[in-house]
């Protein structure tokens, strides 16, 4: 055998060394918990035969523990880039199977590799995790590597999109990573996520709770918010990242992608007109709103289990990407309170960092109400969603179904923030507040001389309601663009879109504002 054939040779067996990773045994186990192995996640995530490795014979530095003697080629995380329908991303592929997945100061090197690459080319970073946390034996050197990707991820934020799938274990400072980047997919009792585990805070404040309970799918995405979507299993969340991926474009410079659309852009629907009950206390449901104005009533709803009382997530009009955000009249009567203000604002400012346009549907009777919710801040948080709108330079459409009271008025996508085209539906109600609520402080000494207070109370609201709780004070001063039938609503959505797409504006030269944190 020449020199050349017995290098072929070498290179040959080291290629099939590092697709084991950590060898036969652990593969089958990991395949006994009902996971994917790290290649296999790759193989379903990407395009068929698009993934081109980086690094597969990087291997750790260390010498301490044992360590010198156990070297694994790919030091348990598969990097590199591979298309999704057609377009670059940029991926790491954490492998549980070589030392439990830890990150070591070589594996970190790896991410941060394939994360500059994404910045220099303006492709999406897609994480897939799966990791005991920090390799312990490398101490210090562990934590710096997350550190180097901590930082990668706030510089590659509103640059290119960042995508996290957390397919395992993700604890300590691991959790980070997935926290800064713009949406994060959790597997359903398969996946957790926590800064300190279930043994850790027993010890600590003498809580007894496991690791699904404290830091589950179905935790993180109805009572903390951290994760945006729970899926039934491996492929579910690689096929979410996938629907993501195609309303996002490549970068902050770039469009997102159009597609034809198979839905008639003139298409109305008479049962919109009756959907909104003549009783103002009656809720509906804003879903049924959406199905019937977006392209095939296709919504991808993101974070649909926590803060229901408003919808966000994205849809097509006309072919065009949309982020959506709407009341859900139907849960607290739309009402914001902190969860939904954040869930929110942060929708909306991950639209504008890629010039997705926003349409918020509105139908809010206020900022809720009670001692919880002014402890907890709802003036801060509140301010958040106001702040995302107001900074928001894509185009903004607002459609007003019902509600439209008080400082909530303003807030959502207000024409006074910069909304650029607001519509109105005839049931529309644009006021300081309720009918029942203004009459009480108005004509409060006129209806205590009253001789029967009640029937004057009536008689007050019923007059106030037709003089007030209409769109169309608000349209004599130009602050809702047109009054519009609910039919229509599709149409001319799809029309102000075509119109605005074109639209620039700009926020003032700064380093950068200061949100309400």
């Amino acid at each position: 055998m020449s020199t050349n054939e017995e290098r072929l040779r070498r290179l040959d067996q080291m290629r099939a060394e590092a697709l084991l990773g950590g060898g036969a045994v652990r593969i089958e186990r990991q395949h006994a918990w009902g996971k994917l192995t790290a290649r296999e996640r790759l193989d379903l995530l990407l395009d068929p035969g698009s993934f081109v490795e980086l690094d597969a014979f990087v291997t750790h530095r260390a010498t301490e523990f044992g360590l010198a003697e156990n070297h694994v080629l790919g030091d348990g995380v598969v990097t590199g880039h591979g298309t999704i329908a057609g377009r670059l991303v940029f991926v790491f592929s954490q492998d549980f199977t070589v030392f439990g997945g830890s990150l070591s100061e070589a594996y970190a090197e790896k991410i941060c590799k394939i994360m500059d690459l994404a910045m220099k080319v303006g492709a999406p970073v897609i994480g897939l995790n799966d990791s005991g946390g920090a390799r312990i034996q490398e101490g210090v050197a562990s934590l710096g590597g997350y550190a180097e990707i901590f930082l990668r991820n706030v510089l590659a934020s509103g640059v290119v999109p960042q995508i996290s799938v957390v397919m395992g274990p993700c604890a300590g400072g691991a959790v980070y990573s997935p926290a800064m980047t713009d949406f994060t997919i959790m597997v359903e009792h398969s996946s957790y996520m926590f800064v300190t585990g279930p043994n850790v805070v027993k010890t600590v404040t003498h809580e007894e709770v496991d690791a699904e309970y404290l830091g589950g799918a179905l935790t993180h995405t109805t009572k903390s918010g951290v994760a945006h979507l729970a899926a039934r299993d491996e492929a579910d969340a690689l096929d979410a990242v996938r629907r993501i991926l195609a309303h996002l474009p490549q970068n902050n410079l770039s469009e997102p992608p159009r597609v034809e659309p198979r839905d008639p852009t003139e298409r109305m629907d008479p049962a919109l007109d009756r959907i909104v009950p003549d009783d103002p206390r009656l809720p509906y449901d804003m879903h049924e709103v959406l199905a019937s104005v977006i392209d095939d009533g296709d919504f991808l709803e993101i974070q649909p289990g926590w803060a229901q009382n408003i919808l966000i997530g994205f849809a097509r009009l006309g072919g065009r990407s949309v982020g959506i955000v709407a009341q859900q009249p139907a849960i607290l009567a739309g009402a914001l309170d902190i969860d939904a203000s954040i869930k929110a604002a942060r929708f909306v400012r991950t639209c504008d960092c890629f010039n997705v346009p926003v349409v918020t549907f509105v139908d809010v009777p206020g900022f809720m109400p009670g001692v919880g919710q002014e402890h907890g801040g709802i003036i801060k948080q509140g301010a958040k969603l106001l702040y995302a709108y107001c900074e928001a330079t894509v185009p903004k459409i607002t459609v007003i179904t019902r509600k439209a009271y008080g400082g909530a008025y303003d807030v959502m996508s207000s024409k006074h923030i910069r909304g650029d085209m607001n519509f109105a539906w005839p049931t529309a109600e644009i006021a300081v507040m309720g009918a029942e609520g203004a009459v009480s402080i108005i004509f409060k000494d006129a209806i205590a001389a009253a001789d029967d207070p009640t029937a004057e109370h009536r008689r007050l609201v019923a007059a106030y309601e037709a003089e007030f709780a209409n769109p169309y004070v608000a349209a004599a001063r130009g602050y809702v663009d047109d009054v519009i039938k609910p039919s229509e609503t599709r149409p001319r959505l799809i029309r102000a879109l075509e119109m605005l797409a074109d639209k620039r504006d700009t926020n003032p030269q700064k380093k950068h504002g200061n949100i309400p944190l």
